[in-house]
């Protein structure tokens, strides 16, 4: 018995769009997680920075966010591009592959430039307010681990 060509395309198509529904739902979840541990709270709530360091505190943050902003529309923009070429191509070819990879650089940039972004902010601490932060980082990298 043959399966028409018509429905391995459309159980090509389900599994893809299973998988980018996945993905997408995974990244929403991580970034929830990561929001949960609320680092800003930690800085601003319990280590008592001083009056400069808080304006230290906030150039850096509204720079930060300025990038983030960015980022994140590139990662929403490469989203577009990936459900275009499945809407036109209904596989996984060259331009969904492009699309995802646009995607994952945006990703690793958003994951470097908060890694450096938090390390900036570390840096303008006292050596106990920087204990603080790294335990308070270490809790959050290794949550569920």
């Amino acid at each position: 018995m043959k399966t028409p060509l018509r429905a391995v395309v459309l159980i090509v198509a389900v599994t893809l769009l299973a998988g980018v529904v996945g993905g997408v739902g995974g990244y929403i979840y991580a970034e929830k997680s990561h929001k949960a541990t609320d680092l800003n709270g930690v800085i601003h709530r319990q280590l008592n920075l001083t009056a400069e360091q808080d304006r230290q505190v906030d150039e850096l943050e509204a720079q930060f966010q300025m990038h983030e902003k960015l980022v994140k529309a590139e990662m929403h923009a490469a989203n577009h591009e990936l459900a275009a070429a499945l809407d036109q191509e209904h596989a996984y070819g060259p331009r969904a592959q492009a699309a995802m990879d646009r995607f994952h650089k945006a990703e690793e940039d958003l994951q470097a430039s908060t890694i450096k972004h938090v390390l900036a902010m570390r840096a303008v601490l006292k050596p106990e307010q920087a204990r603080i932060l790294d335990q308070t980082i270490h809790k959050a990298l290794t949550a569920g681990s």
